[in-house]
């Protein structure tokens, strides 16, 4: 077999160009016969709709101020309150500091304390009382008798069961079984409660409660001196504390 080569047939004629697609116009639909126009929107429903939006707006807004206007008056009548509440405290807090800052300076001006001193044929009878006490003694005992001595802060008033006094004093010519039975007879629920102590180092009895024959609430002691019966007694309970740092403080010779 003979070996060749094949040669590509070679055209004379011209090349064909491409080909061109023209495009097609687009045609509206038909209007068919008889049928209505779109509308445009009419001014109307635009203003409608402006107008319902204000409306809308305008309660949304008169809402929010009637809550707001609501929520601001309780605040203020909280606030208002609180600030009641904390001025009736400071205030309270003041008078209390107040009360104990004068509460102090009384103690303080009660010291130092005087001392008094009975009688000698009546035991020599000694103790300690606040400075700032006046003492009023109607009967000495100069001439026999009873003594008797009052105190009380400033200056001592008319004695009576009526007037209130810080400590009354009596020494009594009687013994000091005869004078407590005279007390034994007002213990009771209503009356005095009775209580065994000891005044330097003798035998006393403290009795406290409603004072016989009077409407004073307050404490008496009664003890024995020689041949002779001592009687302290204040008329009300808030000489209490003075009361007892007396009775820590009496001497007598027996």
């Amino acid at each position: 077999m003979d070996n060749f080569s094949q040669q590509p047939m070679m055209s004379n004629l011209p090349p064909t160009p491409p080909a061109q697609i023209n495009p097609v116009p687009m045609q509206q639909a038909p209007v068919a016969p008889g049928a209505p126009a779109a509308k445009a929107p009419s001014k109307f429903n635009e203003n409608l709709k402006f107008i319902i939006a204000i409306v809308a707006t305008s309660v949304a807004l008169l809402i929010f101020a009637v809550l707001f206007l609501t929520t601001l008056m309780k605040y203020n009548d909280a606030k208002s309150d609180l600030d009641e509440k904390i001025d009736i405290a400071v205030a309270k807090a003041k008078d209390e500091q107040a009360e104990a800052l004068e509460a102090e300076f009384a103690e303080r001006e009660k010291t130092p304390y005087k001392d008094f001193s009975g009688p000698e044929d009546y035991g020599s009878l000694n103790f300690k009382y606040p400075k700032t006490w006046s003492v009023y003694i109607p009967q000495d005992a100069s001439t026999g008798g009873d003594f008797e001595a009052y105190f009380t802060p400033g200056e001592v008033q008319a004695i009576s069961n009526e007037n209130v006094n810080s400590l009354r004093l009596r020494i009594v010519n009687r013994n000091s079984e005869s004078v407590k039975a005279d007390y034994q007879r007002s213990v009771g629920a209503d009356g005095l409660s009775p209580e065994e102590i000891s005044i330097a180092n003798t035998n006393a009895t403290h009795y406290s409660g409603k004072i016989p024959g009077t409407e004073f609430i307050g404490h008496i002691v009664i003890f024995k001196i020689r041949d002779k019966t001592a009687i302290f007694q204040t008329d009300s309970e808030l000489f209490a504390d003075d009361f007892g740092e007396i009775l820590d403080t009496v001497s007598f010779n027996e």
